[in-house]
């Protein structure tokens, strides 16, 4: 019984950034702290200037990567809370194949193995999600995840439709530039790295065209470039928008507004149903959708799941 306890106490802390219990906001900031602390001296080591304080880096080295083990280790014991629907060795291999598992165990890999091969010193960078997954908890970094998942379909509309067009405009590029630079536009990919850094608006210069021909067709390319970048900002910011217009309208409902709402767990019945038909059908106002650990401001187009916790106001009463 005690074991279960101890069990559940740690679970809370090191999973749920529960901002009323100081353990586990002060385990957040300590844990913030240790990857900030290992971020730097991952970086502080690439100087060879500071040669002369690579004991010291070893030792912080060790030090936070032995905290982040600790970590790792005491997530899969209490992954049983995480995933109560499975038994506990079903639990802890759930976690262990998640996205939090895979960035935590990234994140101590390459301390266990030969730090020279570049693969292993390019895994150090999977530290700084550990940073990402900590902020989710908190509804700052929710409303991000939030935009980014309601917007995922325009987002991947939009990156579609880049990479087509980089991969037209750098045939035709190769096409024309090809028999007057052979060595530069060698092949197709000579051009994708051209299109890119056009397409982009970054421009590196290593890479340019020297025809009449192909100089035309940069200047449209370019041109096309801007409209093309500003899609998914565009959408992204509007998503922004929309989600902080929908917390003022939130934060504007009246005392006896709130007597109101209510919480109604999404079944059978209307799972599959956008926003928009719940509300028609049943003449109530849904002011937020609660789905695993995102916080979902929903617009008349989100589709309800199954055990979707969804917050209401009746219309009618």
């Amino acid at each position: 019984m005690k074991d279960k306890q101890l069990k559940q106490k740690v679970f809370n802390i090191i999973q749920i950034g529960d901002k009323s219990n100081l353990i586990s906001r002060a385990f957040d900031i300590f844990i913030t702290i240790t990857i900030v602390c290992n971020i730097v001296v991952t970086f502080m080591q690439t100087f060879d200037q500071l040669a002369w304080m690579s004991g010291f880096f070893n030792v912080m080295e060790y030090a936070t990567v032995t905290i982040f083990c600790v970590e790792y280790l005491l997530r899969i014991w209490t992954a049983d809370y995480l995933f109560p629907e499975c038994n506990r060795t079903r639990a802890r291999f759930k976690f262990i194949i998640s996205f939090d598992g895979i960035v935590d165990l990234l994140t101590i890999i390459p301390a266990f193995f030969l730090s020279g091969f570049v693969i292993f010193r390019m895994l150090r960078v999977a530290r700084i999600f550990h940073l990402f997954r900590l902020n989710a908890k908190y509804d700052s970094f929710n409303v991000i995840t939030t935009v980014l998942y309601e917007k995922r379909n325009q987002i991947i509309s939009s990156v579609f439709i880049v990479l087509i067009l980089m991969m037209a405009s750098s045939l035709c590029m190769y096409s024309v530039e090809h028999d007057a630079q052979p060595e530069v536009f060698c092949n197709a990919f000579s051009g994708v790295w051209w299109s890119m850094s056009t397409l982009l608006t970054v421009g590196y210069g290593d890479i340019y065209p020297i025809t009449t021909l192909g100089r035309i067709m940069a200047i449209c390319i370019a041109y096309l470039g801007v409209g093309v970048v500003a899609i998914p900002t565009g959408i992204i910011s509007a998503g922004f928008v929309e989600q902080y217009q929908r917390k003022s309208n939130i934060s504007a409902l009246k005392d006896e507004d709130i007597k109101k709402i209510a919480e109604v767990l999404v079944d059978n019945r209307n799972a599959g149903k956008t926003v928009e038909e719940l509300e028609e059908s049943s003449g109530v106002t849904v002011f937020l959708v609660l789905r695993d650990d995102l916080s979902i401001l929903p617009q008349k187009d989100t589709v309800l799941k199954v055990n979707d916790i969804i917050v209401i106001r009746d219309e009618n009463s």
